[in-house]
């Protein structure tokens, strides 16, 4: 007998939460592990390039996978991609944007820990809150609004006397960090909804879409790694510096952005909620562990506020459409009374 599909679908948004949050917080900790190991330091740059270029192998493998025969997958890249410049166009503004956003976490998580970091970039939820606003015309609630101002209250905290690593030697700059952070959640904020309102201006495929920004994300961080680091690549080679570690990173930027498109059709606000809350307590317990992360009281205050501003944004807003017709209603029969 199968089971109930409720059942499927509460255990398949379990499964969704939990590789969401072992993702984000994985990704972020051996990102830090790489940028301070002591090795030879590879090229941040390279390593945005190589990630974009898997993205775009993997987004052509679903697309055939979803037109179901080799034929009509070709058919579908000839009209939107080389019979739609325009579109191209289009997508590489995103592009251009995820490329320094992606860069800036490198040069962050150079001079941040992980812990920190991962509570610091949650910033991206008032600036994506702003840019919708102002880009696609939403409002938001009152809870919401000062879900926004806790945890930026709660990431100035954390800010405020940074916690201290006693496992890392090399030296590092902690307003280059947080300066690095700022310019990423601007650009994630905008981005991510430039990228929505391209999505639902027409029925193109999110794949397609993807696809068309994978290619402009190529040339674009290409043009990055010639133009920060061409001389020492020359010089050094385009892999230098990698390791297993530095592999296991590009992989996990790759798949986690594609699984977090695909896995939010299922989920809604307060699991992605949960998920980032999760992601702090596990980076912070593995930058404890790692690192030697000395945790102080502003630190646990701060993300404490973070987790909970987090979890309020996401809550659904109450729907009074159906209070409505209810209480007029009520006035029309006390109205019958009267009479």
């Amino acid at each position: 007998m199968a089971p109930p599909k409720e059942n499927v679908s509460l255990l398949f948004k379990l499964y969704c939460l939990t590789v969401m949050t072992l993702v984000a917080a994985t990704y972020t900790v051996a990102l830090r592990y790489t940028r301070i190991a002591e090795t030879e330091l590879y090229f941040a740059t390279t390593a945005v390039c190589i990630t974009e270029v898997i993205k775009l192998f993997l987004s052509v493998g679903i697309l055939a996978k979803e037109t179901g025969s080799l034929g009509r997958l070709m058919t579908s890249l000839r009209e939107n991609i080389l019979g739609s410049p325009k579109e191209l166009l289009k997508l590489s503004v995103p592009s251009v944007v995820y490329a320094v956003q992606n860069n800036m976490a490198f040069l962050a998580l150079s001079n941040l820990d992980a812990a920190v970091y991962q509570v610091t970039y949650q910033l991206k939820i008032p600036c994506t809150a702003l840019c919708t606003v102002l880009m696609l015309n939403r409002s938001l609630s009152k809870l919401q609004w000062f879900s926004v101002f806790m945890l930026c209250g709660g990431v100035t905290l954390v800010q405020w006397k940074p916690a201290q690593v006693t496992k890392v030697q090399m030296e590092q700059n902690p307003w280059l960090g947080f300066g690095a952070i700022a310019i990423a959640v601007l650009c994630s904020g905008f981005a991510g909804v430039y990228f929505e309102k391209v999505l639902k201006s027409s029925n193109t495929s999110l794949w397609v879409r993807n696809i068309q920004m994978y290619l402009s994300g190529i040339v674009v961080t290409f043009v990055g790694v010639c133009m920060s680091e061409g001389a020492q690549v020359l010089e050094k080679g385009f892999f230098y510096g990698y390791t297993y570690y530095v592999g296991f990173v590009i992989l996990l930027a790759s798949v986690g952005g594609l699984y977090t498109s695909v896995v939010v059709k299922y989920t809604d606000n307060i699991m992605k909620g949960f998920s980032a809350a999760a992601a702090i307590v596990l980076s912070t317990v593995a930058s404890v562990m790692l690192f030697g992360l000395q945790i102080t009281l502003s630190f646990a205050l701060g993300a404490l506020l973070v987790c909970i501003s987090i979890y309020l944004y996401g809550l659904p807003r109450q729907d009074t459409t159906k209070i409505q017709p209810s209480l007029e209603t009520v006035s029309s029969k006390e109205k019958l009374i009267n009479m």
